[in-house]
């Protein structure tokens, strides 16, 4: 069983949270703290297994209110609980953030678009270290090579967030058998062999941010 610590600024994120986990065993939710001040004392204190940091985003506004709160308290799990591991649940995934993120000690990044219930599984099978890739800066010749088409890269892209092929049948107003087929095709044109190779192509090569931008 994981002890795991939340660090947000709103209520409403940690009861999210906690509904992605009711559904998701091997995790003990052992507190829940305010991240706009520091978390030393309550790391030191709980010595949690996992460090699960919201990046306190204002949904009135395209950015974080204080995204330095947010890489504060990665910091500080880095330096005073290093053997934990140490997340971060954003809604934004762009390049320069993401590199100021890690930088700050985080182990992966999960995003807040996927369904809660996507997210109690995704954090499962991330702190089993079944999903973790570090992440790599990949100028635009990279993705220009990319060999999907833009209905691929889109279904990719969410298959990469978490979401079920039920749900992105729901999302693309298609049926489930043509996102079967659709990954199908994917699967053989990346040389992967299930979800989660797909996945961790589609993060390294920085589909899921330029799926509906850009079409090889």
């Amino acid at each position: 069983m994981k002890r795991l610590l939340i660090v947000a600024d709103h209520s409403l994120v940690a009861h999210s949270i906690r509904l992605a986990l009711k559904q998701t065993v091997g995790f003990q939710v052992i507190g829940v703290i305010d991240g706009r001040a520091s978390a030393r004392d309550a790391l030191l204190e709980m010595r949690p297994d996992v460090v699960l940091v919201d990046d306190m985003h204002d949904p009135r506004t395209a950015e974080a209110r204080e995204p330095d709160h947010a890489l504060a308290r990665l910091r500080e799990a880095a330096e005073h609980v290093p053997g934990a591991q140490r997340l971060l649940l954003t809604l934004r995934m762009d390049e320069d953030w993401m590199n100021e993120v890690f930088e700050a000690g985080a182990h992966a990044v999960l995003s807040k678009s996927m369904h809660p219930v996507s997210l109690g599984t995704m954090l499962r099978e991330v702190v089993r270290g079944n999903v973790v890739h570090r992440f790599e800066r990949r100028s635009a010749a990279v993705i220009a090579d990319c060999p999907l088409t833009l209905r691929e890269k889109e279904i990719l892209a969410l298959v990469a967030e978490g979401a079920t092929n039920g749900q992105i049948a729901r999302m693309l107003w298609v049926t489930e058998q043509t996102v079967k087929f659709h990954l199908s095709n994917t699967y053989r044109k990346l040389g992967v062999a299930n979800r989660t190779e797909a996945s961790r192509y589609a993060h390294v090569n920085n589909l899921v941010a330029v799926a509906e931008a850009v079409a090889c």
